[in-house]
């Protein structure tokens, strides 16, 4: 570790380990379960808006390619071919890149200046590729706009797991992956308003999709700087008394290392459960890339105009959106992960057999609202899964980012199987498979996870371990007798 790496992480433990030891100056306020509702609410208020207002402008400006593509950008550049296919891959390698080493960087700096600051870089990508006139020039600013984004989604994840306890983390990762959905309705939306501004300034309307949603970026990421919040510990929002709950709450969830070593990293790495999770992650999040980036394009197949293209997007979105906020407080009610994860594949598995199937432009639209409403709300619930089975913070962001990073290069695959229309069929059939391997593994992993916790069950019996000793375990992580995984 660097020196100046050192000390950051040493201020960070330090600035963590007064705010604990301040907890403990005095018995902890009493907090009945209505009390510990309330404050989980407040923390909502204050985190979550904002954290899914940049993730909505995210998703909005990596998947708005769809939307110009159909609004005139293929003529203009002569994408023909698999030329918008490679455009709308390109993005996915740098930003798959660039997350494990972003989330190391939002360890070792505050959330309060990394977040805004990637969120400035590719919001003045984004309104620069206004400027774009050519099919290389399209290449080189999709690639740009990748590095650029790559730390937000993991990042907020991972910020996520700071504030909130590991058994209500699904619904709140749901909340904010909820802005992905309505970022495809409202791209919809502005791209039938925005496209009507052709000729303006000597731009195309598919440029002004570009410059004024890149815009709209930068604004928020500026507000950014002054409106997100570090840490439970330094929280203005919170009164001492909620300030203390908040640390008691997490560490009542998860007692383990907060400091940066690198062992922690090289653990993540070593993890077998960790390419689990990447399997199940990367065979749910193909068919999400696919639905925004080509349903625009399959709905224009099924015989309905361009502009009318652009409204039909909206409906799955929104239903994706609806079913992704309630199975994330599902999930977070029942404390379970696997089984939601399962059925949603299952009911897209479904929506996808229908495009597959059908020639009809209703039944296949219908096909195309099961397929987001079934995939849209596992994302998040396989993300809090990956998270809150590893172990210290370290562990975790590493994790969070390498399931999103590798994850991630399954949008590489949805950007080239989409090439025949009007059927589709290579693209919904390797849809299919994929929807299959996350079911499988997902079964897998929950075997899996019964196994352990029943191996770490026996053992704490045989040794008489409880949770008065849980400081003697608490540089294992997950590997200590006294965690339990999730199914």
């Amino acid at each position: 570790m660097s020196r100046s790496e050192s000390i950051i992480s040493k201020e960070r433990t330090s600035l963590r380990e007064d705010a604990a030891a301040d907890s403990k100056e005095g018995p902890l306020t009493p907090f009945s379960r209505e009390d510990d509702k309330r404050l989980l609410r407040k923390l909502d208020w204050h985190l979550l808006p904002f954290v899914s207002l940049l993730y909505l402008l995210s998703f909005l400006d990596r998947s708005n390619i769809g939307n110009a593509k159909v609004a005139g950008m293929a003529h203009d550049l002569n994408l023909v071919g698999l030329k918008y296919n490679l455009a709308a891959a390109l993005f996915f390698i740098p930003y798959c890149l660039a997350e494990v080493p972003s989330n190391i960087a939002l360890k070792l700096l505050r959330p309060s200046i990394w977040i805004p600051s990637i969120t400035v870089a590719w919001g003045l990508v984004m309104t620069l590729m206004c400027l774009v006139n050519s099919y290389a020039g399209l290449l080189v600013a999709r690639l740009f706009l990748g590095l650029a984004e790559g730390g937000l989604f993991p990042g907020v994840t991972y910020y996520l797991s700071l504030w909130y306890p590991r058994a209500n983390q699904p619904s709140r990762v749901a909340i904010f992956f909820s802005a992905a959905t309505v970022a495809g309705a409202f791209g919809g939306i502005l791209a039938f308003g925005i496209e009507k501004m052709e000729g303006i300034a000597g731009l195309h309307g598919w440029q002004w999709i570009f410059c004024l949603e890149g815009i709209l970026t930068v604004v928020a990421a500026v507000l950014a700087y002054f409106y997100m919040h570090d840490y439970p510990e330094t929280a203005r929002f919170l009164t001492p008394a909620e300030r203390d709950r908040v640390i008691h709450m997490l560490k009542e969830g998860q007692d383990f290392a907060t400091h940066f070593e690198w062992r922690f990293v090289w653990d993540a790495l070593r993890d077998y459960k960790t390419y689990v999770q990447i399997g199940i992650y990367m065979g749910l999040l193909i068919p999400v890339y696919a639905i925004s980036l080509f349903t625009p394009t399959i709905v224009n197949n099924l015989g309905y105009t361009a502009a009318h293209a652009q409204l039909l997007t909206v409906p799955p979105f929104v239903a994706g959106c609806i079913v992704t906020i309630v199975v994330g407080f599902l999930s977070d009610r029942y404390k379970l992960r696997g089984p939601f994860i399962i059925c949603g594949a299952f009911v897209s598995l479904i929506g996808y057999i229908v495009l597959y199937t059908q020639t009809a432009p209703g039944k296949a639209y219908v096909g195309a609202i099961l397929a987001a409403v079934g995939v849209f709300p596992t994302i998040a619930v396989d993300l809090a899964w990956a998270g809150g089975n590893a172990g210290g913070d370290v562990k975790r962001g590493v994790v969070i980012a390498m399931v999103i990073g590798i994850g991630n290069l399954g949008g590489i695959c949805s950007s080239f199987i989409y090439y025949n229309p009007p059927r589709f069929h290579v693209g919904h059939g390797t849809i299919m498979g994929w929807l299959s391997l996350s079911i499988l593994l997902s079964t897998f992993a929950m075997f899996d996870y019964y196994r352990l916790n029943k191996r770490k069950e026996e053992l704490c019996k045989r040794e008489g371990i409880d949770e008065s000793r849980k400081d003697e375990f608490r540089h294992l992580d997950d590997k200590s007798p006294l965690f339990r995984y999730v199914l």
